[in-house]
């Protein structure tokens, strides 16, 4: 009989590490599709790395080629189409640089009013901290208040018990005195 249920806490043993072997290899496989997933992600991303290094490379080569065919045309006497494309070039370069700017005064009115909400926040805090020392302060001188007063509490408890005492002891007293001496002297 005592074999049986140690057979049987055994089984039972090794179906609980089973399933917590079951548990960890469900786990492992989680963490392994989410590593996969990771990999593909960050292979995807360095694919769109390469793809935008290669139009990098290719808008490099483009430019290189304008300029080889824009120095030509300078060599064949295009000198009025280069200038007009050129000047073109120009204000492509004026517009952007002018959003550069507007974007960078956009940005600059951010930061001043991030910094107007840190300083803002730092000084809420300074008050807060300020306020809590306080009222630590007055927590504390609370605090003794309430030790003194139990202090007090203490004592007046001890002279009100002192005090009923003496009321017994003299309302027994005054009861003897009430008892005639005649009943006292035929008592048992």
């Amino acid at each position: 009989m005592a074999g049986l249920s140690s057979l049987e806490a055994v089984k039972r043993k090794i179906q609980a590490l089973q399933r917590q072997a079951d548990e960890a290899e469900d786990r492992a496989q989680g963490l392994q599709r989410e590593l996969d997933r990771e990999r593909e992600r960050r292979e995807k991303a360095e694919g769109d790395v390469a793809a935008f290094n290669r139009r990098i490379q290719l808008v490099e080569e483009e430019l290189d080629r304008a300029q080889e065919r824009l120095a030509t045309a300078l060599k064949l006497e295009e000198a009025e189409k280069a200038a007009d494309e050129s000047e073109r070039g120009m204000k492509v370069i004026e517009n952007r640089a002018m959003k550069d700017e507007e974007k960078m005064e956009i940005q600059e009115m951010q930061l001043k009013e991030a910094k107007h909400i840190a300083e803002e926040a730092d000084r809420k805090y300074e008050e807060v901290a300020r306020k809590l020392v306080i009222l630590e302060g007055e927590l504390e001188r609370a605090e003794e208040r309430a030790e003194v007063s139990e202090l007090k509490c203490g004592k007046c408890g001890r002279e009100l018990k002192n005090v009923t005492n003496n009321l017994k002891s003299l309302e027994a007293a005054s009861e003897k005195a009430e008892t005639p001496f005649s009943a006292l002297l035929f008592l048992p």
